[in-house]
């Protein structure tokens, strides 16, 4: 049986810029099958390569998952024989991915007015901090001040301390998230048009996309949420709850589910006129944590999660690394993955989500080294060998 063809198969993408942002949205496509060109240059390479929390033989961890399925070329964008090359791939290409900061491509002399004029079809997907407009367009922007920008940091942490972060850069990856749909709707509506558009994705927007109704709560009815720990206000039960030997979270807002809850612990809080409505139990919500918890500190985590589960009452633990490379459910559903990689062996890595059922997407090679395709791509379009030499000479790539 053949392998399915990847939905993005044929599509190439150039990948400009560095660190999280733009990166995962070349990530996402490259998960479904584009030929992502990363483009980095050869005295300042992406930052990323270097990256993450723990290190094994001076590798980074990092960098295999951010830029798998990639190829690697160095080019100096600064140089105007390595402008030259970059509008000799824009000919070739139908998407370009860049997270500079805005204005950096003009001066280089690749605006997009450039570009479009080399190939009309192209999709320029900008990834940047505040965007490509507006009286802060000019400014450095990062997922922390975009997450703090956008609403985000306000609400996290609990409501006595300083704002907290998740640990993880979400603002980088929602961007790049809504940096790829982005992409994917003016590639569709390419099909129409035969033109290529700007697709400009800032970092605050991304994170203001999930805010839900917090902006209309304030607007409309002087409502201003706050930080609240490990729960949401007048949602009850909804938490983390303490084990003999860990947390779990689990959800029973619902009457129907509250009353299985009840039924599971042995008591009669669902008769309770504190917390037999919904309204009831966001008035007495504290209360109800107490003894919904004193009732888990006397069972172990996987005697909570198999009762909950007897009951249907919706229940997780609350996973380290550890426990996902464990876990049975993710081992099934190859939520984790296993990548070859030249130094470090297999890599264990977070599958390609989402899942399609007749094309899915799939992971072929880790994060290249630095350059590790230059050759191969300048051949494609024209270089031969001593033309190549002479660029290195020069610094170009």
């Amino acid at each position: 049986m053949t392998d399915p063809i990847l939905p993005l198969a044929g599509l190439r993408v150039l990948e400009l810029g560095q660190l999280i942002a733009g990166p995962f949205c070349g990530q996402l496509l490259g998960d479904f099958g584009a030929e992502v060109i990363k483009i980095e240059a050869p005295d300042a390479p992406d930052p990323a390569r270097g990256w993450g929390a723990a290190k094994v033989d001076g590798q980074s961890l990092f960098w295999p998952i951010i830029a798998r399925n990639k190829k690697s070329m160095t080019l100096n964008l600064r140089t105007e024989r390595g402008q030259a090359i970059l509008k000799d791939l824009v000919e070739t290409a139908d998407v370009l991915v860049e997270n500079f900061r805005p204005g950096t491509l003009e001066r280089w002399g690749l605006g997009p007015d450039v570009l479009h004029a080399i190939n009309p079809r192209l999709v320029i997907t900008r990834v940047s901090g505040y965007g490509q407009t507006g009286p802060e367009s000019h400014k450095a922007g990062y997922a922390s001040v975009g997450e703090a920008k956008g609403g985000l940091r306000h609400l996290i942490g609990e409501p006595d301390r300083l704002p907290a972060r998740a640990g993880v850069s979400l603002g980088d990856t929602m961007t790049g998230t809504f940096a790829a749909l982005g992409t994917m709707l003016a590639l569709f509506a390419r099909e129409r048009t035969g033109k290529g558009q700007v697709v400009d994705a800032a970092i605050y927007e991304s994170v203001m996309a999930f805010m839900e109704s917090l902006i209309p709560e304030y607007a409309l009815a002087g409502h201003t949420r706050e930080r609240t720990g490990p729960i949401l206000p007048k949602i009850a039960p909804s938490g983390v709850y303490p084990c003999a030997d860990g947390l779990v979270i689990i959800g029973a807002n619902q009457d129907t589910l509250f009353r299985r809850l009840s039924a599971m612990c042995g008591k009669d809080w669902a008769d309770d006129p504190r917390y037999a409505t919904h309204d009831a139990r966001g008035e007495n919500q504290q209360d109800l944590d107490e003894k919904i918890s004193a009732w888990t500190r006397q069972h172990p985590v996987a005697d909570v999660l198999a009762r909950c589960e007897e009951h249907g009452v919706p229940c997780g633990p609350v996973n380290t690394a550890r426990d996902m490379l464990a876990d049975a459910h993710i081992a099934a559903r190859e939520a984790i993955i296993k990548v070859a990689h030249p130094l470090l062996g297999e890599v264990p890595m977070q599958g390609v989500f989402p899942k399609l059922s007749d094309t899915p997407g799939r992971v072929d090679r880790a994060g290249p080294a630095l350059g590790e395709n230059t050759s191969e791509i300048l051949a494609a379009i024209g270089y031969d060998e001593k033309a190549q030499a002479g660029l290195r000479q020069e610094g170009v790539i």
